[in-house]
């Protein structure tokens, strides 16, 4: 029987999550957006819209999502999507999955989910919000990301931060890994995907619980027509199935930038399976950036549950229903 579990990609920036959505994209019964910015802030202020039986409240609820940064690039009519949202079932996850299904049917395909790099680091109220939901992780060379995110035109001005990122995406692959079942999290290299597409797509598909469409070894022909709404550095960096850039940090990174990386990396890059070029050895500072990481990673979970909490009493209000009731999965539990 055909599935209709939520699908979402994730990974570090950089690390070609926009080419994994866009394969997807190409699938005929998969529908994937572009990035948004309006799940992850929702399910920070969901205290903020209160108890969602309430009509009025999901209404405000649609309202503030169709005013959100990007939500233009789906292409949805906003009072369409504000109507279907009070239609929905009075949940969060099904307010916000509504978007996507909606999304999912100017394709007229049956399946939906979304794609962030910034998902990574939040898989526990991504699934929270989608119980059912099946998580697409690629990996790619930190070295690669790192040289990559050096040429963003948003890169932040230090470059032990583009470090960081890399390394707490690693970390939160990792533990993703560790946490989740074989059937809900499947995660594939950048490298392993653009040398051989088929036969990793396929692997994918297999996940899933989809046939293979030999269109997704195509993406870049989806870029300008399927998803005409990307910007063009988006179509042009990011949708090729090439191996041009694969160890392209060789070039792109000075050989202090090269040590640094790996200093940092430590084992991560030989749990993914790259291998370094140097046999630096980690200074004071590079030692006190890991533990600060680490301690970061540790006491993060904490610090937000707390900051929930105290959203909670200053809004005075009741938190809404989290869970999605959009699919046969999330309607079964």
């Amino acid at each position: 029987m055909p599935t209709d579990r939520p699908i979402f990609v994730v990974g570090c920036p950089r690390s070609g999550t926009t080419m994994v959505q866009l394969m997807l994209h190409a699938h005929a019964r998969i529908a994937l957006p572009p990035e948004n910015r309006f799940v992850l802030p929702a399910y920070r202020r969901r205290h903020e819209f209160g108890d969602l039986r309430d009509p009025h409240r999901r209404r405000n609820l649609g309202r503030w999502i169709v005013r959100t940064d990007n939500f233009a690039d789906l292409g949805l009519d906003p009072d369409r999507v504000v109507d279907a949202i009070v239609g929905a079932p009075p949940t969060l996850g099904s307010a916000l999955g509504t978007v996507f299904r909606l999304y999912a049917e100017r394709f007229g395909k049956p399946r939906w989910g979304d794609k962030r790099p910034a998902y990574l680091r939040h898989l526990p109220e991504i699934r929270r919000l989608f119980p059912d939901a099946q998580i697409v992780n690629i990996v790619r060379d930190g070295r690669d990301c790192v040289a990559s995110l050096k040429e963003a035109p948003w890169r932040p001005p230090d470059f032990g931060e583009l470090v960081d990122f890399w390394a707490r995406a690693a970390d939160a692959s990792l533990r993703a890994a560790r946490t989740y079942r074989p059937d809900v999290y499947f995660q594939v290299r950048y490298e392993d995907l653009v040398a051989d597409p088929e036969t990793h797509l396929r692997q994918i598909c297999r996940f899933l619980g989809e046939e293979y469409d030999p269109a997704m070894a195509r993406p870049q022909e989806l870029a300008a027509v399927a998803v005409p709404t990307y910007k063009t550095w988006h179509s042009r960096t990011h949708s090729d199935v090439t191996t041009e850039r694969v160890q392209s940090w060789q070039q792109r990174l000075t050989p202090a930038e090269i040590a640094h990386c790996e200093a940092v990396f430590g084992h991560r890059l030989a749990r993914f399976g790259y291998r370094p070029s140097t046999a630096c050895r980690p200074t004071t500072g590079i030692r006190l950036t890991r533990a600060w990481l680490t301690a970061r990673d540790v006491l993060g979970p904490l610090r937000v549950r707390a900051e929930d909490a105290g959203a909670a009493i200053r809004a005075g209000r009741r938190e809404p229903a989290i869970p999605a009731r959009l699919t046969s999965g999330q309607l079964s539990r």
